[in-house]
């Protein structure tokens, strides 16, 4: 996994509530069990219109927010169905952090699973991150997650809460295999021993 140690980039205002993962990845994507080609059908109804053109009035099709790597949404993302695909669209569009007042249990633990950081703000710094995002190209913010900061595009920082053994593990580029695989050598030396006292197993 890669590692999530400072990020630098436009983030989109999305001042909705409650954006599930059905409208973060439609339900005809979830054919697939790859992680990588997802970007294309993120937020997928409000990208396209029915004849599969791009949808201008959507944020993500605006010439600024093409290539947003941040999204500042509104409560409650990421509600609705359990998909993982709904982090792995976003990492494949190249959203590498997403900035809400609350998030749903089971997509709030899949982004750390996949190298995306989800961070949560009060309300009222939600609305100055908001109204920074909606400067359209002047909307670019640093994550800092070794100071657990958000730097605004005038200067101004946040700070902001998070779990220090997620921290580790995004600052590390650690997902259940890396923290499963750094156990190797003790897994290892567990086989051999067993193998021996117990040859018939």
């Amino acid at each position: 996994m890669e590692k999530f140690t400072t990020l630098t980039g436009v983030a989109a205002p999305m001042p909705v509530v409650n954006i599930d993962t059905d409208m973060i990845i439609p339900k005809n994507y979830l054919k697939t069990i790859k992680r990588t080609g997802l970007g294309k059908g993120l937020f997928a109804d409000m990208r396209y219109r029915d004849d599969g053109s791009e949808n201008p009035d959507f944020v993500l099709n605006k010439p600024a927010y093409r290539h947003a790597k941040i999204i500042v949404a509104g409560d409650n993302f990421g509600c609705g169905s359990s998909r993982e695909h709904a982090p792995w669209a976003l990492a494949d569009f190249g959203i590498r952090c997403v900035i809400s007042t609350s998030f749903a249990d089971i997509f709030y633990n899949n982004c750390f699973k996949n190298g995306i950081l989800p961070i949560i703000v009060s309300p009222e710094d939600l609305q100055k991150l908001m109204e920074d995002a909606e400067r359209g190209a002047n909307a670019t913010m640093t994550i800092d997650l070794e100071k657990k900061e958000i730097h605004g595009p005038d200067g101004g920082t946040l700070k902001f809460d998070l779990d220090e053994f997620r921290r580790h593990c995004l600052l590390n580029g650690l997902d259940d295999i890396g923290l499963t695989m750094r156990k190797v050598s003790e897994i290892d030396s567990f086989e051999k021993k067993n193998a021996k006292e117990h040859p018939w197993a």
